[in-house]
């Protein structure tokens, strides 16, 4: 008598064919197969008989795909956080209300493979499902399942069908304009799932862009990182370009479009960042756990495998620690790529031969990035991060510009300064010589360059000991007490230069560092 994408729309159907007669929902199974994950169970059996509840947006897009959901929404009829207390308590989970407002709770567990799940549970909004699923942002994130009827995909959109279509595709006119941080939401789905936006909705997201500089820090921080994980992220930065929103929510770029440099420069500021961000995405992933090297065919690639590729274990280790929970070094790191330059607006200039300098454009580059990323609220220990990278991008170039392997006491002030960071700025380093030239870059150059990012990496994690970390051979209480001096600053920068000189391999021993400190004592610093 009638079909529609939930049990409203079927019996509306119905009644309109059939006006004089009274319709019966009944389920029909669909074309689309999934599978749901095993929790699914627990959560049932830990609900009220009959209740009403769905499990909706991103996760049903998942299963159609065949990917396991990190992340279950469920949108239910009644008090939310109390029926999230007791799912949580039926699994011996935790949670927590995320949003009292809008009686939002967040259950957190782990699954069989010890990996973080966390259950959402929301009250629906709208009073009904079909409203629900109509305030969404996109058609694909538009479909739900019923626990109550799991075999039955409800999709009143039509999303399931612009899924198979690679289609991205708002759910209304207003998607856009009520939420624009669905703008960069919708730019990382395109990315993630490899899907065109529709060019009505892409004429959506233009007109809502500039709602984004009001929206919450938060908000555009936690997208924005989320996006900042998602693959091509170079692509999706030239279309937030092409929207108007990455203006918007980075301003310091825009200075940088048509910003000319010097040779070998062949690209201007912007477009340099954009390459190096692509370029970090390439190296990360020849140096990730997952690299095939069956699959290289390119030299700069090879090389770079060849060279580095016995750290890969290390690099990957590190970047995927979250110094703050869901924010990895390695979106950091893409965050500093693309922002490593933005003090070259500030600083340009042009000298009497016509040359273009952009002097100590790193210095006043790390302070706007440490300034935009407060303004992000990211944590202080984040800020710190970025503002290291940013201000010590340039130091392996210039150890490699000498012409000669690092030294010793070269290894040690860069990681005195860099810390961890240097890590992530090796890496850096290595993308922003290759977003100098595109596919120009002379095979010697490269090379040149990654054999001091190869001893600086040795250091950092072979011989740490050596050069990069030294022992400590006299405490600041021993110093003080042997050469009979009180505390000041004098003691920290005698201890100082003893490290660095046991990292250039000058003092190897107590009695060494002992008669180091006096002839320091005594002449004063070298």
């Amino acid at each position: 008598m009638g079909q529609g994408g939930t049990p409203r729309q079927a019996l509306h159907a119905a009644k309109n064919a059939r006006f004089k007669e009274i319709p019966k929902v009944e389920y029909v199974a669909s074309t689309n197969s999934y599978s749901l994950p095993p929790i699914i169970a627990g959560v049932r059996a830990a609900l009220p008989k009959n209740q009403e509840i769905y499990l909706v947006g991103g996760a049903v897009r998942d299963l159609l795909v065949g990917q396991p959901p990190r992340e279950l929404d469920f949108a239910l009829a009644g008090k939310a956080i109390p029926l999230g207390r007791r799912v949580a308590k039926a699994l011996g989970a935790d949670f927590y209300p995320l949003d009292e407002s809008r009686d939002a709770g967040r259950v957190i567990l782990q699954d069989e493979g010890g990996r973080r799940l966390t259950l959402d549970f929301i009250a629906l909004q709208g009073g009904d499902i079909d409203s629900d699923l109509a305030a969404r942002d996109l058609t694909i994130n538009a479909m739900a399942i019923d626990l109550r009827q799991p075999e039955a995909l409800l999709d009143p959109l039509g999303g399931a069908a612009d899924l198979a279509a690679k289609r991205l595709r708002a759910c209304s006119p207003e998607a856009f304009s009520v939420d624009p941080v669905r703008v960069l939401r919708t730019i990382r789905m395109a990315a993630a799932f490899d899907m065109k936006i529709e060019k009505e909705t892409r004429q959506r997201m233009r007109a809502a862009a500039k709602g984004l500089k009001t929206d919450s820090p938060e908000r555009l921080r936690d997208e924005f990182f989320k996006l900042l994980q998602a693959p091509r992220l170079a692509t999706s930065l030239r279309a937030l370009e092409l929207l108007g929103a990455l203006e918007v929510i980075f301003p310091e770029l825009k200075a940088l479009k048509g910003l000319e440099q010097p040779a070998p420069h062949i690209f201007d500021v912007l477009e340099h960042s954009y390459q190096v961000v692509d370029k970090l995405e390439m190296v990360v992933g020849a140096l990730g756990p997952n690299y095939a090297s069956e699959g290289a065919g390119d030299l700069h690639t090879g090389l770079i495998v060849l060279r580095l590729g016995r750290y890969r274990g290390q690099i990957s280790q590190h970047l995927a620690v979250e110094i703050v929970p869901e924010r990895p070094r390695r979106a950091l790191l893409l965050f500093a790529g693309l922002m490593h330059d933005i003090g070259k607006a500030t600083t340009r200039s042009v000298d009497e031969k016509g040359r273009i300098h952009f002097y100590e454009h790193e210095v006043r580059g790390a302070d706007m990035l440490a300034a935009r990323a407060a303004g992000l609220h990211l944590s202080n220990t984040e800020i710190e991060y970025l503002r290291t990278i940013a201000s010590q991008h340039m130091r392996p170039m210039q150890l490699t510009l000498t012409g000669e392997p690092p030294t010793r006491r070269a290894i040690y002030r860069f990681f005195r300064d860099a810390g961890a960071a240097g890590v992530d700025i090796c890496l850096l380093s290595l993308a922003d010589l290759m977003g100098k030239y595109g596919a120009e870059l002379p095979q010697s150059e490269l090379e040149l360059h990654l054999d001091t990012l190869r001893v600086l990496l040795e250091a950092y994690y072979e011989q740490p000991e050596k050069s990069v970390s030294p022992p400590i051979l006299l405490n600041g209480d021993e110093l003080m007490r042997e050469l009979n001096i009180k505390p000041g600053p004098k003691v920290g920068e005698i201890l100082e230069a003893l490290r660095e000189a046991q990292a250039a391999g000058e003092v190897n021993d107590r009695a060494q560092a002992m008669a180091f400190a006096k002839t320091l004592l005594a002449n004063g610093p070298r």
